[in-house]
């Protein structure tokens, strides 16, 4: 992949090599969330996004709303709107913290529960399928090293739901 010719000032743009591995990357991961998404529509009636909250309270039982929001990378908005969508759902309940007013408890309920053991059977044979045959034990495990790294090193940014909020502009 080449970089169009832009004016780009001082920036030093990547190395083909660098391009080549962000764009193969970057498909493979649309390709594999395509697959997962359509899967867990099919075999739960919810999104991928939704599965991740699910996955992360089935583990948690409970946290709050910005616990979900850095944990599954997702902006405050998305995470209500989800998270409203869940709770309609029957698969989570969502109330006051009695920690701390001003944060928002969500919880897994047993339908919750019921629906992760309905889909993640078929979430596992996708992955398996689509990822894990395509790379050796030894590819695997440098993929893990390698990805562990690079997230490791985007969370030592701040957390989206540190970032303050934009306000809107009149008209806009």
């Amino acid at each position: 992949m080449t970089v169009p010719d832009f004016d780009l000032g001082d920036l030093q743009l990547p190395e083909p090599r660098q391009l080549e591995a962000y764009f193969a990357l970057t498909e493979a991961v649309s390709l594999l969330e395509h697959h997962v998404e359509q899967q867990l529509r099919a075999e739960g009636g919810i999104s991928n996004v939704q599965f991740q909250l699910l996955m992360a309270l089935n583990g948690a039982g409970q946290l709050t709303m910005t616990q979900l929001a850095d944990g599954v990378v997702y902006s405050r908005s998305g995470l209500t709107y989800q998270a409203a969508l869940l709770e309609k759902a029957g698969l989570v309940t969502r109330g006051p913290s009695p920690d701390d007013e001003r944060a928002t408890l969500v919880a897994i309920t047993p339908k919750g529960r019921e629906t992760v053991g309905k889909v993640l059977p078929g979430h596992i044979e996708v992955t398996r399928r689509l990822l894990y045959e395509a790379v050796s034990p030894a590819d695997l495990d440098r993929l893990r090293a390698t990805m562990s790294r690079v997230r490791d090193h985007i969370r030592e940014e701040p957390p989206r739901s540190a970032a303050p909020r934009r306000r809107r502009t009149a008209g806009g």
